[in-house]
């Protein structure tokens, strides 16, 4: 298997320094344990004459001399005590929240400034629904950054290149959870509220004991100031020898002449064993009542100690897990060895550390210093962006190679059948000055053109120009309709007996206004086309005749008055309702838009013709604003003679989507003062109806009672609106010369189709 695949797991102990190298199988499920080494100190770390910095030292130049770690993940663990262990629930929280709560706790729990520590966290357990975790714990590691640094100089001072730091606490949390735990129960499926059994796990080491406690997902850990050395002083301490011979009889206390006596004397330190143990788990059942105690799991050489195995049961009521192997290791020469067997027990950490670099452990956090991590990377990366750029300098050599020879033809020394590139140069360079003045020249001249024909323009214009307005206000008169009745005399008097108001066809125009827009698409709002569409939508004609006699459509906009809105005025700078400007299918570039307020009397609910209130109007004055002509002289008038007239449509004078931007409902009571009524007496009463001639509305109260020849009011429903359309003027010369051209290419169609025919005549066969 490829050594790039290999990880070792370094544990630096007290008395010794413990490695496993381990391999995922071919199926990536199984773990095989491919390498180990146990290189014990001439003496134990903790000693007062022993210099710690140096034994490591010489355990990893031996380490290193036996094993190969290039290519390999290498992770080391570092004692309980150096580090910090808190674990915390987090309120029911988005889970992307988690890691800024988790930074305000490290600020309250980790008893020093952040920056001088490195610290990591993980999630442990918990479920997460619609994004919010619950039931979770967090826990958070933290060790003293100078501390870190210290652990791990023995490594960068050896030339090995670590990739994890973790306490061994958590290495031992790894082994049993995987190993013993079968990786654990599944945390979606636990009940909170009847958790799993829990093991106690004590690693007992030469100076410090760790305990762990954990279900396979939650952990707890503590280390107890208690280990296998302290046994050792109590035998050199109360049977006065020293302490290699102390150690010796510690190992083979029943080999002793008197092994009565040596466990009596270490009974004191048994009784202090189980009183932390006791002390720790009373602790921890205290925080967390749901949990359940189950059984005990011992590891480290010290548990070989005679009789601890047994005391430690008896006295804390729990049954012992014997670990005689590691169940989910393979590796037969590795695991077959005889001092791999003999000091399995210290194995535990390295192999949790193996488990964690291998990426199947449970918990993942890493105390190496950011700053490796990211020297790491660089120099990583730095083989590649080398071999990158030297690719790049090779592939510019080849292309300066492949582009040479056409480099060398265009060298200024080069000639080609006596001509060399300086002096054909200098040629085309007096072509070209000779032909920049020439051009130089021309623009003066289309300068001078322009404005010759911007004078024409001006001059031939004038005459075009002053006619515009006058030209709008006789298609607007054209548009409105005229009575039949009097179109010979459309401005006389009529008789309201004899010509009621509400058979009038008129329109009233109260006042016309204009306003001038750089682009009308500014006026062409959403709101303005959809009023378009529906002047334009033949379909309302037949909806409208079917309303309510004499009954208009309702009011876009109820009670809008143009002439009080500035909104709505186009002479105060409006005339566009809300909506966004440049609607699709309208008017663009500058123009004017006209409004025209006025009303009309043609509401009478016989008035079958032409229908009334908004339906009259559109079907009247709008329509002829779409579709109307007027006639209009072809030319200015010449030595007094009159020029030809011309029926030119609305388009042609540039009069284009007229809309009724204002819709209001018939006044069917307004009613207009008779001026010729006779009172039935000279005393009869002011009847209050305002100035003479003023239309009123009808109050029943107040009329006076009258017969059909003498009326007090006529009734007049009176229906207001206020409409919109938009002038893009077009001058008298321009209309004519659009026309013209129009009129010519009709006529070249007519004859290019009467060619076509006559050709298809004399050649029968060419016809269909």
């Amino acid at each position: 298997m490829a050594m790039s695949n290999a990880v070792w797991g370094i544990d630096i102990g007290q008395c010794a320094l413990k490695a496993l190298r381990c391999t995922l199988d071919d199926d990536e499920k199984s773990i095989v344990a491919d390498a180990y080494d146990y290189i014990e100190y001439p003496k134990i770390l903790s000693q007062p004459e022993a210099n710690r910095e140096e034994l490591i030292r010489d355990a990893l130049e031996q380490f290193l001399s036996r094993n190969e770690v290039r290519g390999c993940k290498v992770a080391m663990s570092v004692p309980g005590q150096a580090g910090l262990s808190r674990f915390f629930k987090p309120p029911p929280v988005d889970a992307k929240l988690i890691p800024d709560i988790v930074k305000y706790e490290a600020k309250q729990q980790i008893p020093f400034p952040l920056e001088d520590v490195v610290w990591d966290f993980q999630k442990i357990g918990g479920t997460e629904v619609d994004g919010f975790t619950l039931d979770a714990e967090v826990g958070l590691f933290a060790m003293k950054r100078e501390q870190v640094f210290r652990a791990i100089k023995p490594f960068t001072d050896a030339g090995i290149e670590l990739s994890i730091v973790q306490l061994a606490p958590l290495c031992i949390y790894n082994y049993v959870s995987y190993d013993l735990l079968d990786g654990g129960p599944n945390p979606e499926e636990i009940d909170p509220d009847n958790p799993p059994e829990s093991l106690v796990v004590l690693s007992i080491g030469t100076e410090t004991t760790d305990l762990v406690i954990t279900n396979g997902v939650r952990i707890w850990q503590r280390s107890i100031p208690l280990g296998g050395n302290h046994f050792t002083k109590q035998l050199s301490r109360e049977l006065k020898m020293t302490y290699v011979k102390a150690e010796h009889l510690k190992r083979n206390a029943r080999q002793a002449e008197d092994p009565k006596t040596v466990f009596q004397v270490m009974r004191p330190v048994f009784n202090d064993f189980v009183t932390e143990i006791q002390r720790s788990l009373n602790f921890f059942q205290n925080i967390d009542r749901q949990t359940k105690i189950g059984r005990l799991v011992m590891i480290g050489n010290t548990v070989r100690l005679p009789g601890l195995r047994q005391y430690l049961s008896k006295n804390l009521g729990l049954d012992v897990i014997k670990v005689d192997e590691f169940r989910h290791l393979k590796g037969g020469e590795v695991k077959s060895s005889p001092q791999f067997h003999e000091n399995l027990l210290a194995y535990a950490g390295s192999y949790g550390l193996c488990l964690q670099a291998l990426d199947v452990a449970n918990l993942s956090t890493n105390l190496l210093p950011q700053e490796f991590i990211t020297n790491r990377l660089i120099r990583e990366k730095k083989p590649w962006a080398v071999a990158a750029v030297g690719a790049v300098l090779l592939a510019f050599s080849f292309n300066y190679l492949f582009h040479y020879g056409s480099f060398a033809k265009v060298e200024p020394a080069y000639a080609n059948q006596g001509v060399d590139w300086r002096s054909a140069t200098s040629t085309v360079d007096s072509v070209q000055n000779v032909s920049t003045s020439f051009k130089g020249e021309q623009e003066t001249l289309k300068k001078t053109r322009d404005h010759f024909v911007a004078m024409g323009e001006e001059v031939v214009g004038a005459g075009d120009r002053k006619l515009l307005w006058l030209e709008l206000y006789r298609a607007i008169n054209s548009a409105l309709p005229v009575d039949p009745r009097f179109a010979e005399n459309p401005t006389a008097i009529r008789d309201p007996m004899k010509v009621p108001y509400l058979d009038r066809p008129d329109i009233y125009i109260r006042y016309i206004e204009s306003q001038y827009f750089e682009d009308t698409a500014r006026w062409w709002t959403p709101a303005i086309q959809k009023k378009w569409e529906e002047v334009s939508d033949q379909k309302s004609e037949g909806d409208a005749e079917g309303e309510d006699a004499g009954a208009a459509p309702p009011p876009v906009e109820p009670g809008m008055d143009p002439a009080m809105d500035p909104s709505m005025d186009p002479s105060m700078g409006g005339g566009q309702p809300q909506g966004e400007p440049g609607a699709a299918g309208g008017p663009t570039g500058p123009g004017w838009v006209i409004e025209i307020r006025g009303y009309h009397f043609h509401n009478s609910s016989t008035n079958v013709e032409g229908g009334s209130g908004y339906t009259y109007l559109r079907n009247t004055l709008i329509e002829q604003l779409k579709k109307g002509t007027v006639r209009l002289p072809k030319e200015a008038a010449v030595d007094g003679r009159e020029p030809a007239m011309v029926e030119y449509t609305m388009e042609e004078l540039g009069i284009r989507f007229p809309v009724v931007v204002e819709n209001n409902d018939i006044e069917h009571r307004f009613q207009i003062k008779n001026e010729r009524y006779v009172p039935p007496s000279v005393a009869g009463r002011n009847d209050g109806s305002g100035e003479d001639g003023a239309g009123v509305p009808r109050n029943d109260a107040a009329v006076v009672p009258d017969d059909g020849s003498n009326p007090q009011r006529f009734d007049a429903p009176k229906y207001e609106f206020v409409i919109q359309f938009c002038w893009q003027e077009k001058r008298l010369h321009e209309r004519n010369e659009i026309r013209e051209a129009a009129e010519r290419a009709k006529a070249d169609a007519e004859k290019a189709l009467e060619a076509e025919r006559q050709a298809n005549a004399g050649n029968p066969e060419g016809g269909n």
